[in-house]
């Protein structure tokens, strides 16, 4: 992510029960518009068989104007609708996307909906669903979700796509993004696999001034930075449906990842310092697997699923800064390297049968998660050798076993009305090696309450109220230091999980052809939220803070032309606005949570000349981001207003879709400003730096073909 700086945030101030409460009166005035809905939901073989549950239904004749070569294209499409990736917490627990495939949620973790229904060639899909995921016998799902219907061709197809680009200024080409991948089977089985290149190369140029309290410039900094990065997986998938009914299902991926970082900073400050010359370098050399398989069959009067994943992954990051004077000092710097092996086993088995007028589904779940790190930090002496200096907490273990058990009831309380309710626990031990060394123990209670109600035919509503309990980022129980921007962490090995009440009104209308509107609103009860705070003994570190409220609403709304009698263009609008408050650790004042969205919007225009192979549409991006709080700082990235791109693209060259396209037409910046105090609760600056940095204009070429 580029750092940037735009106008000054939004201010949102309002309740959660005016969001909510606001949600649902927009739902309810326009009841009487028409939508285009299925005859029939899901039901638990992946087909469907309630009307009711069925929000609408797409068939591939739906997207033909987009030309899409994989389920993934569709699923971009839909209207008012957008995949949500999930937490990416531990564990599998209770569905946390909005994405099955035949009717089955996906178990994979790093290796997600994204992934899958990018494997999945266009031609295999038989539909895509939007139904009510509280009407679903897989706990955890509320509000609209997308299940996307396949059957395999009997044969073997492939899709591939590569995608140069060029930047005007300061960053070499990116020239190996790429992808290809296959799928195939027959009546009772399909597979899929894939080969990608996630590649990337950012990077920017520009002034930076460095001003002492009183407001004085007192350095001026020329700096180039560059950022490479290429993440290569292999990925797969394999299912197979017995006589019997019986379903095994494998998923694997294999990931090399390679990221380096380089800085370069020309520095010339007032009479007493010397011109210098600065350059940071850093990187990470990461590779990972995981593996998952799963396997559903008839148990008593129910279905058993059971379900196993392994993870690891390895991780040596380093980086180095060297400072150069030009009167020739001897350099100053330091180097720090780390690795970093993490570990992660699941096993989960989840039983469904009817009962008590709908459907229970009982859970279980344990998992081991290991992170073992071995820190290393060197510093420059004064004759400017590097020599070894002793980073006390950077090197140690981390473990942790957690146990979870959970019931989900399901039940239609009326034909348009879908109730959900699940109660569980967590349990979990945390064990830490090293100089604060400790094992501890955590029970904690979870569970949810969600109704999906089908007002009419255009409107659905959607409510959940949740206790849910966070989890842990191991990193934070560690010491560690950022060279760059000469930042340091302590160790806080007291760090406990968070928990939190969530209620949400979810709302989706449909606009008939004129398109759809799916709105969220949330308010969020946080009880231990992480934030930086100062550790006893000195210095700062992750840890808990008391409390905490996070609020706010999320929309995206599809408008097409159809509905006006011009066809062919399709206008996509997500808006995101939220607040939040925390009281500072320090100052005791309430803020609002570091580095927290504020305000999002996203455009995207699209027009697909009727008759014609081409397409044309651009779009634009822009969010404002909350003060980075550290205990002896205050930064913030800021946008200015408008990320614009524009696109051309032909869907027939040779069989060959190809999209042009040019971005950052305004020749955006990236802004970053910091404040470093020598006593924060006073007042008293110590330095602020402001940057200006720019990164050019982006062209990318896509091509994209089927086989």
């Amino acid at each position: 992510m580029h750092p940037w700086r735009s106008s000054p945030p939004m201010k949102l101030r309002f309740s959660s029960a005016q969001l909510l409460l606001g949600a649902t009166a927009l739902a309810l005035c326009p009841a009487q518009l028409s939508a285009d809905t299925g005859e029939e939901a899901l039901d638990e073989t992946g087909e469907t068989s309630s009307e009711a549950n069925t929000r609408r239904t797409f068939t591939p004749e739906d997207f033909a104007r987009f030309a899409p070569r994989s389920a993934l294209d569709m699923a971009r499409q839909i209207p008012g609708f957008s995949i949500d990736e999930g937490g990416g917490s531990r564990g599998l627990g209770q569905a946390d996307t909005n994405v099955l495939i035949n009717g089955r949620r996906i178990s994979g973790k790093s290796n997600g909906p994204v992934e899958a229904l990018q494997r999945i060639p266009a031609e295999e899909v038989v539909r895509l669903e939007l139904v009510d995921g509280a009407s679903l016998d897989i706990g955890g799902l509320s509000g609209q979700v997308l299940n996307v219907i396949t059957s395999s061709t009997g044969g073997i197809t492939g899709q591939f796509r590569y995608a140069p680009r060029f930047r005007s200024r300061g960053t070499p080409a990116r020239l190996f993004d790429a992808s290809i991948s296959l799928a195939g089977g027959g009546a009772k089985e399909e597979w899929t696999l894939a080969l990608e290149n996630d590649s990337n190369r950012r990077g920017n140029d520009g002034i930076e001034q460095v001003f002492d309290g009183a407001g004085t410039l007192i350095d001026t900094r020329d700096e180039q930075a560059n950022f490479q990065s290429d993440r290569i997986s292999l990925s797969g998938s394999y299912t197979r449906i017995a006589d019997n009914g019986n379903v095994l299902n494998f998923t694997g991926e294999a990931v090399g990842f390679i990221f380096r970082r380089r800085e370069t900073s020309l520095r010339s400050g007032t009479i007493a310092q010397t011109d210098r010359d600065r350059l940071f370098t850093g990187g990470e050399d990461e590779v990972n697997f995981e593996v998952g398989l799963d396997y559903q069959f008839a148990f008593g009067p129910g279905q058993l699923k059971l379900i196993g994943l392994h993870r690891y992954e390895n991780s040596p990051t380093f980086s180095e800064v060297t400072t150069n004077f030009a009167d020739g000092s001897a350099p100053t710097g330091s180097v720090f390297d780390r690795l970093a092996d993490e570990y992660e086993s699941i096993a989960r088995a989840e039983y469904s049968v009817d009962g008590l007028g709908g459907n229970l589904l009982f859970a279980a779940e344990g998992v081991r998660n290991i992170l073992d790190i071995t820190s290393s930090l060197q510093e420059r002496d004064d004759a400017g050798t590097l020599q070894p200096v002793e980073l006390l907490g950077a090197s140690a273990r981390v473990d942790e076993d957690r146990a979870e058990i959970s019931a989900t009831y399901s039940r239609p309380l009326s034909p348009n009305l879908q109730f959900q309710a699940s109660a569980g626990a967590e349990y979990s031990q945390l064990s830490q090696s090293g100089a604060f060394g400790q094992t501890r123990t955590f029970y904690r209670p979870k569970g949810f309450v969600s109704l999906d109600w089908k007002v009419s035919n255009a409107v659905n509503i959607s409510g959940r109220v949740e206790r849910d309990v966070g989890q842990l980022n191991f990193f934070d129980f560690l010491s560690s230091v950022d060279l760059n921007q000469e930042r340091e962490n302590v160790t806080n090995a007291d760090l406990v999980p968070q928990q939190s009440w969530v209620f949400e009104v979810e709302t989706t209308l449909g606009l008939g052809t004129l398109g759809s509107l799916n709105l969220r609103t949330f308010y969020e009860d946080i009880t231990d939220i992480v934030d930086q705070i100062p550790i006893a003994g000195g210095g700062q570190a992750p840890g808990n803070i008391a409390s905490a409220e996070f609020y706010g609403m999320n929309g995206n709304l599809t408008l097409l032309s159809e509905g006006v009698g011009w066809n062919g263009t399709r206008l996509d609008v997500e808006l995101d606005l939220t607040d939040s408050s925390v009281l500072d650790p320090l100052l005791g004042t309430p803020r609002k949570l570091s580095r927290n969205t504020l305000a999002g919007l996203e455009v995207d225009l699209r027009h697909d000349f009727p008759g014609s192979v081409w397409a044309i549409g651009g779009g634009a991006r822009w969010q404002d981001e909350a003060d980075d709080v550290r205990i002896d700082e205050v930064s913030a990235r800021r946008e200015p207003f408008g990320f614009i791109s524009a696109f051309v693209e032909n869907k027939d060259v040779r069989g060959l879709t190809m999209r042009a396209s040019v971005a950052n037409l305004t020749n955006r910046a990236d802004l970053f400003t910091r404040t470093v105090f020598t006593d924060r609760a006073a007042g008293q600056i110590d330095f602020i730096e402001d940057r200006d940095r720019r990164f050019g204009t982006i062209f990318t070429l896509a091509i994209e073909g089927s086989f």
